[in-house]
């Protein structure tokens, strides 16, 4: 059967994985992109971004590991779009009309909408359902590949809390929110059905992976 995987999850020291006041311009509330500057600082992200350098260390290993082996990909209402999209029929996700995602991609949401197909290969599936039934449709889409679930930190939390997540790999940032959208609520003991490893890198964030022991 094919894993479900979560990559590159940035959580501040006290845990949240978004800040407070999400909008339309401010998609992480009032953490702004703190969470996410050890990537951006990478040669893969520069590449992407179709520039020169960036750094080649431990940093850049682990965010390389984000799109092989991926057939799908299962994210939250609020990964997809700002505080009331459903509201907004034009409204096509946050990443223009080429989301980096290249696969069938599964919205968890109570707005449903038909699907939506998207330049490269991305099409937007709206779905009102349980995370185990969500999980069985994006493996039958991935074509025996496996599922990314992408976010944000309520629908992780939600797979986790199902124990049906096999591999999360988790970003400690070393920066304090005090507010937002916590990763951790309800995981108590969360560690018994999984080997944990850590990784501290030279940029200051530690890289976090469980892999799932109990099925």
């Amino acid at each position: 059967m094919s894993l479900a995987r979560v990559h590159n999850f940035s959580v501040s020291l006290d845990g949240f994985a978004t800040g407070e006041a999400l909008s339309r311009e401010a998609p992480f509330g009032h953490a702004g992109e703190r969470l996410h500057q050890w990537m951006f600082a990478t040669r893969w992200w520069h590449e992407r971004s179709g520039d020169a350098g960036g750094t080649s260390g431990a940093d850049d290993v682990f965010v390389r590991r984000f799109e092989p082996g991926i057939g799908a990909e299962i994210m939250g209402a609020g990964k997809y779009g700002y505080p009331g999209w459903h509201e907004d029929p034009e409204w096509k996700g946050w990443w223009g009309p080429n989301p980096p995602f290249h696969t069938p991609t599964f919205v968890l949401t109570r707005h449903t909408r038909p699907p939506l197909a998207m330049e490269g290969g991305t099409t937007f599936h709206f779905l009102d359902t349980s995370p185990a039934d969500a999980l069985k449709t994006a493996r039958e889409a991935a074509g025996g590949k496996d599922v990314r679930i992408g976010g944000g930190a309520t629908v992780i939390r939600e797979f986790l809390a199902a124990r049906l997540i096999d591999h999360l790999h988790v970003v400690v940032v070393p920066i304090v929110l005090g507010r937002g959208v916590r990763l951790w609520d309800g995981l108590e003991g969360l560690e018994r059905d999984y080997a944990v490893d850590t990784v501290t890198t030279s940029s200051g964030v530690t890289h976090l992976t469980f892999e799932r022991t109990a099925r």
